[in-house]
């Protein structure tokens, strides 16, 4: 297992693929803390949350054991999108429920919208709004794009993000500075809007 952490995330989805189960223990021992901080943020429920979570590994697993993996991207962003395709499937599921009407055919006053804390569209919105900003953090210079993911994803402090990166605390400011000035050209000019 030491040995297996030193492994990029391809080469142990190559290993685990190949049979070595230890290699998918090392990928979720790797990504388990931002996936489930990714997930629960969007459901506000631990336990909602902790059946999603289950649920991408299990996605991921028969997927890579089924030899259907064949990502361009990084593991981290698919497996980030199987989760988020699960609580789309989640939140489309609880509006179906929600809108079935009950058999004496009265209307639930309390089943409107702007009661509601997030509506299933809002979700929607703000999940799309999510894979635009990480599209645009794509567009960016490789050291630009390291501080903001280190900051934003991986919830690094300034001075870890120097340690690791081996530059000052300025020049991660700055590079952070120039990294949303960045991201708001490219929306500019892509016309992305990002909120709602």
């Amino acid at each position: 297992m030491h040995t297996l952490s030193r492994l990029t995330d391809e080469q142990l989805v190559a290993q685990y693929a190949k049979g070595t189960n230890e290699a998918f223990d090392a990928l979720l021992l790797r990504h388990k803390t931002n996936l489930f901080g990714y997930i629960i943020q969007r459901v506000k429920d631990r336990d909602l949350a902790d059946d999603i979570f289950q649920e991408t590994f299990v996605k991921a697993i028969t997927t890579i054991r089924q030899g259907r993996y064949n990502e361009e991207g990084k593991f981290s962003a698919w497996i980030c999108r199987i989760a988020r395709n699960l609580i789309v499937d989640y939140f489309r599921q609880e509006k179906t429920e929600a809108s079935v009407s009950t058999d004496d055919g009265t209307v639930d006053i309390l089943n409107r919208k702007e009661l509601a804390d997030e509506t299933v569209e809002d979700a929607i919105i703000d999940l799309q709004i999510e894979e635009d900003v990480r599209r645009l953090v794509g567009q960016l210079p490789q050291e630009q794009r390291r501080v903001l993911e280190m900051r934003y994803y991986e919830g690094l402090s300034f001075k870890e993000i120097a340690e690791q990166t081996g530059v000052s605390i300025n020049t991660a400011l700055g590079r952070m500075r120039y990294a949303i000035l960045n991201m708001r050209r490219i929306a500019r000019e892509r016309n992305v809007v990002l909120s709602r």
